[in-house]
């Protein structure tokens, strides 16, 4: 498979020549040896020269390995918590300037940009208009007043795909995350069309997990000894990502094979959510109250962290993967739970939400398919699949499935009262209709708020264009289980024990 962007290209290769060091137990060994494995030779490929290709990926082979980037863009020498990080070197790359002027200018006499310049920038020649970069500070007004459009704005992309205005520039305008501001979403990580800006993996630790834990065959047959036991639990929007004829069945096997203990679908624990969520909603009715979900962190972050007052507005009940998460540990003694997704905002729920026994790691598509490719891993042909959650479950994946989930749930119950939903697609979305909620204007009973556009199969961990793993999954979803989510947590598997509640600190 080969992704259809050099970016994915090269990431992939870096990820998976870690992995397979990792794998070998020669990683600290070899680590060096691998931006020369991924850029032979002398030619450069991408940028000025090889030298600088190089320095790129020493710096993504550090975050592959779970370390930040060095340098003076490192973020205050590795006391970080973000999950998003800049690779300055990668950076250097991107147009520096964001206000040039076009073909456009006239020369005109009124010369309004000149006089709506406070820094002196603006000058005319005998060519037009001309900005001085050194003395531009992008306020942008000489773009505003110019009659003929001839001022462009170039935004970055990385600034203008960011929903909460994370991203800012130091002294050589070398692009800075604003980590009070961050919601860890991974849109930057999406849109630099230069692959600056990357994730902290931990497939690393991953790796030495499942090397030393209890294998399929002895789990399988053992289900309660006091072994090491490493989990995998795979989001619905995994479904679609490997072509629509890889199976749930199929990729619960890959996983054993590549040494997980057993894997289970995150379908499962969304089943739960939406049903706890339910139940959480009547309680909001009846307060006369509005009510967020809380399964994407994404979202969930940027209502904490830009939109405070109407923080006691969200769901506490537990994401999908941190209720599956919960039943595994207190089903299985001395197990690792390793959530695999295509949400790179997942890694910041495990690492900074303080959840009780939530997953312990977090892989994304990416990082899975470099783990399958760097073992040779192949999907085979396997039995019909019993799925572990319902249709619905499966259905968070996209934008609208977890409201749509809920309701169902209160219809089972035979709850009468009427429940409206609005699902936001997307951080611009998702901040329009918090504004509407923080205002008090917002007329629908539950927002359900996903960060990434299409929902979860539009996340920046993905392997697979998004519109491609939509139709994918209308292949796999029409063979899936559509059995009733209450009695699926209730009966078929018992979610009572668990507390599935949390607290929103």
């Amino acid at each position: 498979m080969s992704y259809s962007t050099d970016i994915q290209n090269i990431k992939h290769a870096v990820l998976k020549e870690v992995a397979n060091f990792a794998f070998d137990g020669t990683l600290n060994e070899k680590k060096d040896d691998i931006p020369y494995i991924v850029i032979p030779g002398i030619k450069p490929n991408f940028r000025c020269c090889v030298f600088k290709e190089r320095e790129v990926i020493r710096q993504r082979v550090r975050l592959a390995m779970g370390e930040l980037p060095t340098g003076s863009n490192s973020n205050i020498e590795h006391k970080s918590k973000n999950i998003v990080h800049v690779i300055a070197e990668g950076c250097e790359g991107c147009p520096l300037s964001r206000f040039h002027v076009t073909p456009n200018c006239q020369k005109c006499i009124a010369k309004k940009c000149v006089k709506a310049c406070s820094f002196g920038a603006i000058s005319i020649t005998a060519q037009g208009a001309f900005i001085d970069q050194d003395k531009c500070r992008e306020c942008g007004r000489c773009a505003k007043v110019c009659p003929y459009n001839a001022i462009s704005d170039l935004v970055r992309p990385c600034k203008a795909a960011c929903p909460v205005n994370a991203i800012s520039y130091d002294e050589n305008k070398i692009a800075k995350i604003e980590e009070e501001k961050c919601i860890n979403c991974g849109a930057c990580v999406r849109n630099c069309p230069f692959g600056a800006i990357s994730d902290v993996s931990f497939m690393v630790e991953v790796i030495e997990s499942i090397k030393n834990s209890q294998k399929y065959e002895e789990f399988s047959q053992n289900q309660k000894t006091d072994a090491q036991k490493t989990f995998a639990i795979f989001a619905p929007a995994i479904e679609g990502q490997f072509g629509n004829n890889v199976t749930v069945t199929m990729l619960k096997s890959a996983l054993r094979k590549l040494g997980f203990t057993d894997a289970f679908e995150v379908s499962l624990g969304a089943d739960a959510t939406a049903y706890y969520e339910a139940q959480e909603l009547i309680e909001h009715k009846e307060e006369g109250k509005k009510m967020t979900t809380s399964c994407c962190p994404a979202f969930k972050e940027m209502i904490r962290i830009h939109f405070p007052e109407i923080y006691n507005l969200v769901s506490t009940t537990r994401s999908p993967m941190a209720a599956l998460s919960a039943y595994l540990k207190q089903e299985y003694e001395n197990c690792k739970v390793v959530f695999i997704g295509p949400c790179i905002a997942k890694k910041n729920e495990i690492k900074n939400f303080g959840i009780e026994n939530n997953a312990d790691l977090v892989l994304t598509c990416e990082e899975l398919y470099s783990m399958f490719d760097s073992q040779g891993i192949d999907f085979d042909k396997m039995d019909s699949d019993i799925d572990d959650g319902t249709l619905y479950g499966k259905e968070f994946a996209i934008s609208g499935g977890v409201a749509a989930a809920v309701i169902k749930v209160l219809e089972e119950q035979g709850y009468s009262e009427k429940v409206s939903a609005q699902k936001c697609n997307g951080g611009s979305d998702c901040k329009k209709a918090l504004a509407m909620l923080k205002a008090g204007k917002f007329p629908d009973d539950i927002l359900e708020g996903m960060a990434c556009e299409m929902g979860c199969i539009g996340g920046p961990g993905i392997i697979e264009d998004p519109l491609v793993t939509k139709r994918n999954r209308a292949v796999l979803l029409s063979g899936a289980t559509k059995h009733n989510i209450t009695k699926n947590i209730k009966e078929t598997y018992d979610f009572s024990k668990i507390e599935m509640y949390t607290h929103n600190e």
